[in-house]
């Protein structure tokens, strides 16, 4: 199916900018205060592109289209599908929190979280540099937007000048490293970049400049230390719907840049970038989890944690490259992570929607003290959660963690991985002193009686929340899933 304007390839992108534009229009004329028709066409939305996407899969649909400048491969579907699933899950959290706080009006939240997934799957399909980084602005852009969706809240909008700042700051890096690549090589096209790696035809100090101001970028985007300083702030200054926003699909998104850069593009030198991303795995593994055990907001202390388990990732994607050879295990691991470690945030920060209130934002770790007495579906959701990151067995946490240092063990890096391990269990800690504050403190004199109501949000919350435990019991499916998709990409992109 090689064609250079199959748009059959890029169909899912194609409805999804039409709906989202759609949605736009729509709103204009609507003039709901609530934006439920918005809403309600946006939950349809990403049900029609996931039917789409499964059933290319479905029907092994694959090729390149836009002159190489993007591709449908397994991996594509795969993670498309998941970000539709992750964006899906958190436009039904965030949809009480946002009616309560007046932040639908006009539907401009619901259009830019389309927008920010348009951007995620340019992203993921890209297979050229600068189509990366089409979809990277275009992600970009949107999650700036977001984040100050809220006007009146000034932590939003600080949040927001913090995070555009910022992130201009590393987008110029990838561009500039992506404009070093293309004058070491002459290509911008990761298949053409590839060859000419393999021939050795380059000039050798120009591409290495280039690929450190890559990792860079892509470090920001992933948010391993040093590049993190972001995270905090924004997590915590940005309402909690958009946190959730931001820190789902758009991990998914940065992954399947980094694996497309990195790895089908610079595998043939991957001596240039491996130890950058040593550097980065142990800094993100060592700052994360000693910050996060001073933080009492709980926001901030998931963010700290998000880049703690960013460090795993890197940990991954630095084994699967041995003595030249490509182990698509180690990558198959890292997807792994990244998939589980999404599917755990969702519950995350779905739980503090639901704790939160109008006037009141559950964000501090002390809110949550004797939440058992209060909520105990709720304090046990959380308790499977911070088990699951902590990586106690038999929830999905520990395995991710186990086929990670495995894959590490098999690339020949036993120091990285010790290190790990020690961090993980550093890390065990503020994990576990959020159990003991649902279950053993008291909770405050003025602390809400919260019902146990049914809604479709907790129906989707608790089907979340049994999916870590389940895949923690029987992870082999995904696993042998993405261990299959990264090798026949792989394959494909060959």
């Amino acid at each position: 199916m090689d064609n250079q304007f199959n748009f059959v390839l890029a169909l899912p992108e194609i409805v999804l900018c039409i709906l989202a534009t759609g949605i736009l229009l729509v709103e204009a004329f609507a003039k709901s205060k609530d934006s439920a028709v918005s809403y309600s066409l946006s939950l349809l939305s990403l049900v029609v592109v996931t039917v789409i996407t499964l059933f290319q899969w479905n029907t092994g649909v694959v090729g390149t289209t836009f002159y190489g400048q993007f591709t449908a491969d397994p991996l594509a579907h795969l993670l498309k599908a998941c970000s539709y699933l992750a964006v899906l899950a958190t436009l039904i959290y965030s949809r009480q929190y946002l009616v309560e706080r007046q932040m639908v009006k006009g539907g401009e939240y619901y259009a830019l979280s389309l927008f920010a997934l348009l951007g995620q799957m340019v992203m993921i399909s890209a297979t050229n540099m600068l189509t990366i980084y089409l979809g990277l602005e275009l992600m970009s852009l949107a999650l700036y937007a977001l984040v100050a969706v809220r006007r009146d809240h000034l932590g939003s909008i600080e949040s927001a000048m913090k995070y555009y700042v910022l992130g201009s700051l590393a987008s110029g890096f990838m561009l500039y490293g992506i404009s070093m690549v293309y004058g070491a090589t002459g290509e911008v096209s990761l298949a053409g970049v590839a060859a000419v790696l393999q021939s050795g035809k380059f000039e050798q100090m120009a591409f290495v400049l280039g690929v450190v101001f890559v990792v860079a970028g892509i470090a920001f985007k992933l948010g391993a230390v040093p590049f993190h300083m972001w995270i905090p702030d924004v997590y915590q200054g940005a309402p909690t719907a958009v946190t959730l926003t931001i820190a789902s699909a758009p991990k998914l998104a940065a992954f399947a840049m980094t694996l497309r850069l990195l790895v089908e593009a610079m595998n043939a030198v991957a001596i240039s970038w491996q130890p950058m991303l040593v550097i980065l795995a142990v800094l993100s593994l060592a700052i994360g989890n000693l910050t996060a055990i001073m933080q009492t907001n709980f926001k901030r202390m998931l963010a700290y944690s998000t880049i703690s388990h960013v460090g795993f990732v890197l940990l991954g994607l630095l084994s699967g490259v041995t003595d030249g050879k490509l182990a698509s295990g180690a990558y198959g691991a890292s997807l792994f992570y990244m998939v589980t470690y999404v599917l755990t945030t969702l519950v995350a920060f779905g739980v503090v929607l639901i704790l939160s209130r109008q006037g009141f934002e559950s964000e501090e770790i002390s809110d949550l003290a004797g939440l058992n007495k209060r909520h105990p579906l709720l304090a046990f959701a959380i308790l499977i959660l911070m088990f699951s990151l902590a990586g106690i067995p038999p929830l999905v946490g520990f395995y991710a963690k186990l086929v990670v240092l495995q894959a590490a063990l098999a690339a020949g890096h036993v120091v990285l991985t010790i290190v790990a391990v020690l961090f993980s269990l550093i890390g065990a800690f503020y994990y576990l002193r959020v159990v003991k504050t649902m279950y053993f403190d008291e909770p405050a004199v003025n602390a809400p009686v919260i019902g146990n109501q049914l809604s479709f949000r907790s129906g989707v919350l608790s089907v979340n929340g049994l999916l870590i435990l389940l895949l923690g019991i029987l992870p082999g499916g995904l696993l042998a899933l993405c261990v299959q998709v990264i090798d026949a990409s792989l394959k494909f992109a060959q």
